[in-house]
């Protein structure tokens, strides 16, 4: 069904149409410098085509919450885990709702992470939801930015990720990616390379306005023109808007931004006396109580100071009781052991990051009052690792599983914990988990990803994999001479922890 959008008038007076199935395969890119009316068409885009395409809008200052009143989106927090925002994602595509996902108070970093589970849960959705998907990114340079900046390393590899998913790949997924920046220069070149629809506003840096030339196919001599558009002026081009560059001017909207541009404004009529108080005199929620501070003491005089140094200074007494305390490190092994357990019985665990699960633990264990100092951050991943793979105290001081540690040595410390998840069934017998479970134990809740963890181990030589009869997969170890039984790979999670139970 090939439905028009109406996002303006071009130069010679006709309506500037817009292929809204064509844009929904080839997406779209949107550029101009701050006051160039980017996000005036972004809102125009989004009233005129909601009626017939679902809709996420990442709105990182709460600009396009409006939308909600007048077109019935539901506005999504993102103050919240990520796990919850990854689950609430997929249900977002399972039941087809138009949303907001409004990163307003947020810090830069916070911003970031959540997009990326935010953008991730879309991404994930299982094939039977993969509907069409309009996806709107504002200030897409601050997701998909072309170079580190203060911001933390892993945050902004995450966000990356995420947005080259949303415009490399997403499109076999349903996902439709539009992204707005305000400078081509800071955005990504492998996202903004991926968009065949180009809208170019009002830019003044010659980088950018060169830039813009090249994506339109343009000759530099004619990138000056991006200087003299006005306000809401775009150069238009693409499969979806126009096979020529064409200059268009966006429509007006129905909805109305929570924040505007600043206008000029009368200053208060105010006597000069009465501004000088206003200033200077404290309001009442400013006055505090005046503290009086007591009189400082009579200075010693300096022959008391000199009788007391030339006294002799007395032994110090020999202490009762160790200077330190004396650390059962059984007792502390058993309670760390007692504090991991805990954390991986909420089902959630297996879904948050190593960060928020260290300082959770941290938490827990001055709540358990555990003695001495805190495990450091690559200790913490060892054990949680180790406590994931279900080993029980048997099996934990036996040789083969002793061997087994030192062979997950070997493994990124991503993937220890799924390495010894199999290297437990191994152990001891029990079927090879299935697929689900696997996935749980990497922290996704994509199946394929875990299989592939299984090809890495066999890449490595620490594992062989095979299929029998049954079409149940059966992983064995050379180096620990010891495999799993046949276990169905695709086996729900729940239903495999049932059958590891009846084991």
């Amino acid at each position: 069904m090939k439905v028009g959008i109406d996002i303006g008038s071009g130069t010679n007076g006709t309506s500037a149409m817009l292929d809204l199935e064509e844009l929904l395969a080839t997406r779209l890119l949107v550029q101009g410098n701050s006051g160039s009316g980017k996000s005036h068409l972004l809102r125009r885009l989004l009233e005129q085509s909601a009626p017939w395409v679902q809709q996420c809008v990442i709105d990182p200052e709460g600009d396009f919450v409006s939308l909600a009143d007048k077109f019935g989106h539901v506005v999504v927090d993102a103050a919240r885990t990520e796990a919850e925002l990854t689950r609430i994602a997929s249900r977002i595509r399972q039941h087809r709702v138009s949303v907001i996902f409004n990163l307003e108070g947020l810090e830069v970093d916070q911003q970031m992470r959540a997009a990326a589970a935010f953008l991730g849960g879309l991404f994930d959705a299982e094939r039977d939801h993969w509907y069409p998907v309009l996806v709107v990114v504002d200030e897409a340079q601050l997701f998909a930015p072309s170079a580190a900046g203060e911001v933390a390393d892993d945050a902004r590899r995450l966000s990356l990720a995420a947005m080259t998913n949303l415009m490399c790949r997403g499109r076999k997924r349903g996902l439709a990616g539009v992204i707005a920046t305000q400078r081509l220069a800071k955005l990504a070149k492998n996202v903004a390379a991926e968009a065949s629809n180009f809208l170019m506003g009002r830019t003044f840096l010659d980088i950018d306005m060169a830039r813009a030339a090249d994506l339109l196919g343009m000759e530099k001599r004619q990138a000056e023109m991006f200087r003299d558009l006005g306000r809401g002026h775009f150069v238009a081009l693409g499969p979806a808007v126009a096979r020529r560059p064409l200059q268009v001017v966006i429509g007006s909207v129905e909805t109305a931004p929570r924040s505007s541009s600043p206008r000029l404004m009368p200053l208060p009529e105010t006597a000069p006396e009465d501004v000088e108080d206003l200033i200077f005199t404290p309001g009442p929620e400013e006055r505090r109580p005046v503290i009086k501070r007591p009189a400082p003491p009579p200075p010693t005089p300096t022959a008391d100071i000199l009788a007391q140094l030339s006294q002799p200074r007395p032994a110090p007494e020999a202490p009762s009781e160790p200077v330190f305390e004396i650390i059962d490190e059984a007792d502390r092994d058993a309670r760390i052991e007692t504090v991991l357990r805990e954390i991986l019985e909420d089902a959630d665990a297996a879904f948050r990051s190593d960060a928020i699960l260290y300082q959770d633990f941290l938490v827990r264990c001055r709540i358990r009052r555990v003695p001495g100092e805190p495990l450091e951050l690559p200790a913490f991943r060892r054990k949680l690792a180790v406590a994931r793979s279900g080993v029980d105290n048997a099996t934990a001081s036996s040789d083969t599983w002793q061997q087994a540690l030192e062979l997950s040595a070997s493994v990124p410390e991503d993937v220890q914990g799924v390495f010894l998840v199999v290297a437990q069934a191994a152990v001891t017998g029990a079927p090879c988990p299935s697929d689900a479970a696997l996935a749980r134990s990497y922290g996704t809740h994509s199946t394929r990803r875990a299989r592939r963890l299984l090809t890495y181990f066999e890449e490595l030589g620490l594992a062989v994999v095979r299929t029998d009869f049954r079409g149940n997969r059966v992983v064995a170890f050379p180096d620990l001479n010891c495999e799993t039984a046949p276990g169905d790979p695709n086996l729900p999670d729940d239903l495999a922890d049932e059958q590891f139970a009846a084991e």
